[in-house]
């Protein structure tokens, strides 16, 4: 099996190096990580930097907050391209900007080496239960290499085309996902105002034409108070300015999205942006 270098064991990192591992791969991480130890634990190999862990790997995966971190890791001091072997495979599963996966991806065709986008949606639990719906932009030959590990990450894996597709659509994901906690989080603010029981709402808005995974997962949590991250609100807000800028390019006017930006900004500066993105709630009741 390939070996595979993996980069950025976060929240959502963690526990997909982690299933990696259990598909059977031989699998790299940075020492100076704070997930290192457990990985370690579970079989992996560490590297003190990104260069000497893409001099070791077939494969390298990253999964990092933002495209300065991916930039840096790929492009600095020690970085990926530095170590990176002619024929490897690069793959980005971070949520970027589209026009930075189009650099990268020019970046590694420089030296002989294929790029996939790859970004995820399914949060924490799907991370953990190698759920994750997983688009992907990069040439054909590329995502059939790649697509044994995203099947032991993921299960709803799709080719969206060339590079960058698979960001540009992970910032309409974005956008949805963030446009439909803003619906929730409204209505559970006016119902709970009215005296309305919102376990008895959610229940019954479940069986009707409202039905989403939103009402699910983040209706139980508004419900339970429950605003422990699988995706932090101030993340969620980097995504949406990833989506509006993305809407600038394409000349796209996207006011919805600019109007739970603007609320997930206030949301940050009220100081929630630790707490997971359904807490938009907080917000609301203040």
């Amino acid at each position: 099996m390939e070996k595979v270098g993996f980069i950025g064991l976060g929240i959502m990192g963690k526990p997909m190096a982690l299933n990696l591992l259990k598909a059977g791969y031989p699998v790299s991480v940075l020492s100076k990580s704070s997930a290192a130890t457990e990985l370690t634990e579970a079989g992996a190999t560490a590297f003190l930097t990104s260069k000497e862990l893409a001099q070791h790997s077939d494969i390298i995966i990253t999964m990092l907050p933002d495209s300065p971190e991916v930039e840096q890791v790929v492009s600095g001091a020690d970085g990926v391209l530095e170590g990176i072997q002619a024929g490897a495979l690069f793959i980005d599963m971070s949520t970027i900007a589209p026009a930075t996966a189009m650099n990268i991806y020019h970046l590694m065709q420089a030296k002989g080496v294929e790029a996939l986008d790859a970004p995820v949606s399914g949060g924490q639990v799907g991370a953990v239960g190698a759920t994750l719906s997983i688009m992907v932009g990069g040439s054909a030959n590329a995502f059939e290499r790649a697509l044994p590990l995203f099947q032991a990450m993921g299960k709803n894996i799709v080719h969206m085309g060339e590079p960058g597709a698979g960001q540009t659509t992970k910032a309409c994901n974005q956008m949805i996902v963030g446009m439909t906690i803003q619906a929730v989080a409204e209505a559970f603010a006016l119902a709970q105002k009215a005296g309305v029981d919102l376990e008895k709402m959610r229940e019954v808005l479940l069986g009707g034409f409202a039905q989403s995974r939103i009402l699910d997962l983040h209706g139980k949590r508004m419900i339970d108070r429950n605003f422990n991250p699988g995706f932090k609100i101030k993340l969620h807000k980097k995504d949406m300015g990833i989506a509006l800028q993305t809407g600038q390019e394409f000349s796209v006017p996207l006011k919805g999205t600019a109007l739970v930006a603007a609320q997930m900004e206030a949301a940050v500066a009220q100081g929630n942006g630790e707490l997971d993105h359904s807490s938009l709630l907080l917000l609301l009741e203040k």
